[in-house]
């Protein structure tokens, strides 16, 4: 067949700092599912965008083409509004697994549709997979039907949902251009945009532990994935949150399941449980729900009824033991003083090295590996007390995972402050 442009033009229009147009944008991204463009052309565009960026027109227009080369997903045929919660990923993130529960319990169906670990970063689909017997992948009439009976649902997004964005996606991964912020978000926003859910919260990590390094960027991220949700119709909220420390106290699959049970229980670490309902309010305000507390939901039972029929309407057993790695090391404290600073990438690469993570997509991940976490920045330490302990299965990891955390922490002299958690809001 005839095509409608020619490849190279639109490749040279951007490197030349144009604008695309609408119809270059569409017939591209179509294109480019159909493989009459060519990997190392679509890699010479996402590098020619990462340097010269788009507008927002041009974001938006490439972020419709990417939810057009698939499928769309309704919920208005639900009894309840909906609202899902997107984080860019940082360390020992495990807010999804008692926010999704928590905002069901409160009357809003959350249709969380996650992903997997790479590199420093945990994914919710490995962490959810540590319990017996739960299964990630659902129709979507299965699904559909969980959101109706129990109001949350966390399982893998389908194959036909933005298909470009999944071809896309591993390419920037093997050339260099994962960085480039309209490609970030437009990879994000079709996704989710595509997913049907009526109104979104974004949890935008700053930090060393984040994508994002800095404020700056963060900021620009969060307004441009605003701009396409609110484009697209879809009520969008971002907050920018901190990433230089891990959240709670554990990094691990089986090890972050316990930390969440912990909270539904109405405990856990604080940032964890500070972080969940911020994310839970924001969630339910932006669906319209303004007359219940997640804090009560916490507090009665109602958040933990709602994860262990999720947990049950997927296969799993939440009353199974969660799996326990083979063996352990502690890493103690040199000297006495405060703990002013504990790195969260180097936590994350420790735990990746322990096992809990993948350097590819196909890699295995020990549902028991991680580090677990006994101080945080501003704690009291003594010289000899354990900072942290490593689990693994494969106890020939251990040294890896610890030079991973040289130079990791600081211990000073003085008390500390700790930052805020919530570092700014982004809305329309």
């Amino acid at each position: 067949m005839s095509e409608a442009f020619d490849t190279v033009d639109i490749i040279r229009a951007k490197r030349d700092r144009q604008q695309l147009t609408s119809e270059q944008i569409g017939w591209v991204i179509d294109a480019y599912t159909r493989e009459v463009v060519a990997d190392e052309q679509m890699s010479a565009l996402a590098m020619a965008i990462l340097l010269n960026g788009m507008d927002r027109r041009e974001i938006a227009d490439w972020t419709a083409a990417m939810i057009a080369s698939g499928e769309r997903m309704d919920f208005g045929a639900l009894s309840r509004p909906t609202a899902d919660k997107h984080s860019t990923g940082g360390v020992g993130d495990k807010i999804t697994l008692p926010l999704a529960p928590l905002v069901a319990a409160c009357g809003v169906a959350v249709p969380q549709l996650s992903g997997r670990g790479l590199g420093h970063t945990g994914g919710t689909l490995d962490k959810l997979e540590a319990v017996r017997g739960w299964r990630a992948d659902l129709s979507n009439e299965a699904m559909m039907s969980q959101l109706e009976d129990v109001g949350a649902v966390i399982c893998a997004a389908g194959a036909g949902l933005a298909p470009a964005d999944k071809r896309l996606y591993a390419l920037r991964d093997v050339t260099g251009t994962v960085e480039a912020i309209p490609l970030i978000a437009s990879s994000i926003m079709s996704k989710k945009i595509a997913e049907g859910t009526g109104t979104l919260v974004l949890d935008v990590k700053v930090g060393s532990g984040a994508f994002m390094k800095d404020a700056a960027s963060a900021g620009e991220l969060a307004r441009t994935m605003v701009g396409l949700g609110t484009d697209a119709g879809v009520t969008t909220v971002a907050l920018l949150t901190e990433m230089g420390t891990p959240l709670g106290l554990t990094a691990g699959n089986a090890l972050e399941v316990r930390e969440s049970v912990e909270v539904l229980a109405g405990g856990g670490p604080s940032d964890v449980v500070e972080l969940t309902v911020t994310l839970a309010r924001e969630m339910l305000q932006a669906a319209g729900v303004t007359d219940t507390d997640p804090v009560d939901a916490l507090a009665d039972g109602r958040a933990m009824d709602v994860w262990r029929q999720m947990i049950s309407a997927q296969g799993g057993d939440p009353d199974a033991p969660l799996p326990v790695a083979r063996e352990t090391q502690v890493v103690t404290a040199e000297a006495d003083g405060v703990l002013s600073r504990l790195d969260a990438l180097a936590v994350g690469v420790a735990a990746w090295r322990l096992g809990a993570g993948r350097a590819r997509k196909e890699d295995p991940v020990q549902a028991g590996a991680g580090v677990e976490l006994h101080a945080k920045p501003g704690d009291q330490v003594r010289a000899g007390q354990p900072l942290l302990t490593l689990h693994t299965d494969t106890p020939e990891r251990f040294a890896r995972a610890t030079e991973a955390l040289d130079g990791a922490w600081d211990i000073a002299d003085s008390s500390v402050q700790p930052g805020p958690l919530v570092i700014d809001r982004v809305s329309a």
